[in-house]
């Protein structure tokens, strides 16, 4: 994999020059972007900035975390606190991504999305509102192990940690998570799914692989 130095304001630039140019695979009127990354990554830094740029350029941007969309504590919890296999199969409501986030937002959708839907500090639903994202509006979620679900992404960005990377810039009471990422580059193999591939070892320093 070839990859240049670049910073996180032009890499931000230009992957939202390149997704506002896209036209949604489904024929809808919204476009969907993932910045895909371990939370050591901090995917939500690179999110802000794509939105941000999305946004200079006239379009609607609605940011949202997949933390936002953790089951209940009862379900994450079943096999242990520390079950890094739950961690990689069920601590993220995937179906609720679906059917609140994604499903608005197909071809004929009514562009009312749900943000999030489950605090994890609480264990409570968020009641947050619903927000309408216009037609012509782009929808950029972020967060942990996004590329292995179908979700219909038009373009994503996959922020690689090398393994040494990962564990050093992982907080000691959350490295009981690093063996899911193992899994996730052996059974997903994201690098080889996303449209672009940041190396994000040194935060000061990324490195990409370009656009597509």
């Amino acid at each position: 994999m070839r990859l240049e130095p670049i910073t996180w304001e032009r890499l931000a630039e230009a992957f939202a020059a390149h997704a506002g140019g896209l036209k949604p695979a489904d024929g809808g009127p919204w476009l969907k972007v993932a910045v895909d990354g371990a939370p050591a990554a901090h995917t939500g830094e690179l999110a802000e900035r794509v939105a941000e740029a999305l946004r200079i350029r006239g379009r609607a941007v609605l940011v949202v975390p997949t933390e936002g969309f953790l089951r209940p504590a009862s379900l994450r919890y079943e096999y242990g606190k520390k079950d890094p296999d739950s961690y990689f199969d069920s601590w993220f409501d995937t179906g609720a991504l679906w059917r609140e986030v994604f499903a608005p937002l197909e071809a004929g959708g009514s562009g009312r999305v749900l943000p999030d839907l489950w605090d994890p500090a609480t264990d409570r639903a968020t009641r947050s509102p619903y927000r309408q994202l216009p037609e012509g509006g782009v929808l950029v979620v972020h967060g942990p192990l996004l590329l292995g679900h179908w979700f219909p992404f038009d373009a994503s960005v996959h922020l690689r940690l090398s393994p040494g990377a990962l564990r050093r810039r992982t907080e000691e009471s959350e490295r009981w998570t690093l063996p899911a990422f193992g899994r996730y580059e052996d059974e997903v193999a994201p690098a080889g799914r996303a449209d672009v591939v940041v190396r994000a070892d040194d935060p000061l320093h990324p490195a990409w692989t370009g656009l597509p």
